[in-house]
C-alpha cells in the first residue's frame, strides 16, 4: 500500500492536533476515523485528490478527540472502532455537530449496523469492499451538502428570510429551522434538506429513487433504505403517526407525498 502523499495526516489518541503533511492545505478538511491501516490510507490517498486535507485517526476516542476540536467538512466512520465504537461515536457527534455530513462505512453482511447508522444521525453509509470512485462520488455529493449549509448558516442572520409556512409547519431555510405548532423539531443536516424538498412541492408525490437524485445528489440502486430511514426519523420529529400522518404521506407501491392541514 502506497503511502497518501496528496493532503492526508494522520492522528492517535492523545494527540492533540495533527500536523499536515503540506503546508498550503486545500479549504476542505475531512476527518477519517478508521482503525484499519490499509484502508484509512487508501481512503486518504483518494479523497486526496478531490482536493480535501484529510486526517486520520485510528480509534474511537481520539476520533471524537479530533472532530469536536476542528470544523470537518466532512466526516468517514467505520463502525467497527476500538476503544469507542462507531456507532456510539455517531450518536454522540450528531449531537454536539448537527451541520457536519458523516458517511458510515460498514461491514457488507451487517445489515442492522447500516440501520442504526442512519437512526443514529449518519447521512450515508458505504458497505466495504467498497469501490474509491463511488467513495470519492459518495463524499462529493456529502461536501456539495455541507458547503450549501454553511452558506444557509452564515446567512442566517440576514432580513427577510424565505419562510414557507404548512398548516402547524414553519421551516426557515437560511435559519435552517422548523416548528411545528411553535415547538422547534431539532433536524440533522439531511433531514432538513428532505423537509425543505417537500414543503417546497407539496402535494407532488416523489419516489425513492427521485428524493436521492434531488435531495443526496446521487443515484444509486439498493439504496432506498436511506430515504426510509430519513423519512421514518423526519416523521417521528414532526409527530406524524405512522397510521395518520400529518404531513408526509406514504403512497404504496410509489414513494412518499407531502400534505399539511391548511
Amino acid at each position: 500500500m502506497n503511502q497518501p502523499t496528496t493532503g492526508a495526516r494522520a492522528a492517535t489518541s492523545g494527540a492533540p492536533r495533527p500536523t499536515p503533511l503540506q503546508a498550503s492545505a486545500p479549504n476542505r478538511d475531512i476527518l477519517v476515523v478508521e482503525d484499519e491501516r490499509d484502508i484509512a490510507e487508501l481512503i486518504a490517498l483518494h479523497l486526496s485528490d478531490l482536493p480535501a486535507q484529510v486526517t486520520l485517526a485510528s480509534d474511537g476516542l481520539s476520533g471524537r478527540e479530533l472532530a469536536l476540536q476542528d470544523r470537518w467538512h466532512a466526516i468517514v466512520l467505520d463502525i467497527g472502532l476500538p476503544g469507542l465504537n462507531g456507532l456510539d461515536l455517531c450518536r454522540e457527534l450528531r449531537a454536539s455537530l448537527q451541520s457536519v455530513p458523516i458517511l458510515m462505512l460498514t461491514a457488507r453482511s451487517a445489515e442492522l449496523d447500516r440501520v442504526l447508522g442512519l437512526e443514529f444521525g449518519a447521512d450515508d453509509y458505504l458497505t466495504k469492499p467498497f469501490s474509491v470512485i463511488e467513495l470519492q462520488a459518495r463524499v462529493k455529493a456529502l461536501l456539495r451538502r455541507s458547503a450549501i449549509t454553511r452558506v444557509a448558516q452564515d446567512a442566517a442572520s440576514a432580513p427577510n428570510s424565505p419562510v414557507v409556512v404548512r398548516g402547524k409547519l414553519r421551516v426557515d431555510r437560511l435559519q435552517r429551522r422548523a416548528w411545528v405548532s411553535g415547538s422547534e423539531v431539532t433536524l440533522a443536516p439531511r433531514e432538513f434538506d428532505l423537509l425543505w424538498y417537500f414543503v417546497q412541492h407539496p402535494g407532488c408525490v416523489f419516489t425513492r429513487s427521485e428524493l436521492l437524485d434531488e435531495v443526496w445528489g446521487y443515484s444509486h440502486d439498493g439504496y432506498d433504505h436511506t430515504v426510509n430511514s430519513h423519512i421514518n426519523r423526519l416523521r417521528s420529529k414532526l409527530g406524524d403517526e405512522r397510521n395518520g400522518s400529518a404531513f408526509i404521506h406514504t403512497v404504496w407501491g410509489v414513494g412518499y407525498r407531502f400534505e399539511a392541514e391548511p
